[in-house]
């Protein structure tokens, strides 16, 4: 699958799990739950206890869903997932030898920024989106939709205070995709042995992603 096509699976899904975990166990347990509920796009954090291992079992298991890497810090953790078949990369802030490396491969990269300066910064190196982290710190969907007005060019996923209560005004704000965290992949969840929450949470967010792009295309 080449960059252009897993952008479009991104954004057809509209939607990124964001899999942070104590232990590789409880993080493959998330993905299945999450996969249970419909979703075959997810990010796997580098804040997982092995978590480039997970990646490389993932996509052993299951060929096809599209995995991405997160909270990747500096271009050698990049090179190592992509070389292990993380097929995009994610951080909650710019390093732009991580962006070069990640275009040097063909892989769609997605740094994190806060600012106009730093949205406009991330895309002008190379980012293919640009990740709105932490929205909420901002303004939530007020503060995207406030983004794009002037930079409607650049692709954005809000990250960081995405919720089924706001997710809406965020697809409203005219974002690319959803980064979705602790809404989604409740930690408490698959601690307490009920992974069927974040399956059941996962449903909401396909359908909610389902009636808005129903009611738009009115």
């Amino acid at each position: 699958m080449n960059k252009s096509n897993i952008l479009q699976r991104i954004r057809d899904t509209g939607l990124i799990p964001v899999v942070r975990a104590e232990s590789a166990d409880r993080a493959r347990r998330a993905v299945e739950a999450i996969m249970a509920g419909g979703l075959s796009v997810l990010e796997v954090t580098m804040t997982v206890p092995g978590a480039i291992e997970v990646i490389r079992t993932l996509l052993k298991e299951n060929p096809e869903i599209l995995v991405g890497a997160g909270t990747v810090l500096d271009p050698e953790t990049a090179r190592i997932c992509i070389l292990e078949g993380a097929q995009f990369i994610v951080s909650p802030a710019i390093n732009t030898r991580t962006i070069e490396l990640c275009r040097r491969y063909s892989v769609p990269v997605i740094p994190g920024a806060l600012t106009p300066t730093e949205i406009v910064t991330a895309w002008q190196a190379g980012a293919d989106v640009v990740k709105v982290f932490p929205a909420s710190a901002m303004g939530g969907a007020k503060y995207l939709s406030s983004i794009k007005a002037p930079l409607p060019q650049v692709d954005l996923i809000p990250t960081g205070g995405v919720s089924l209560a706001t997710a809406v005004d965020f697809l409203n704000a005219g974002a690319f995709a959803l980064g979705v965290g602790a809404d989604l992949v409740a930690a408490e969840a698959i601690a307490a042995g009920k992974p069927e929450v974040i399956t059941e949470t996962a449903k909401k967010y396909m359908q909610l992603i389902a009636e808005f792009r129903k009611g738009s295309a009115r």
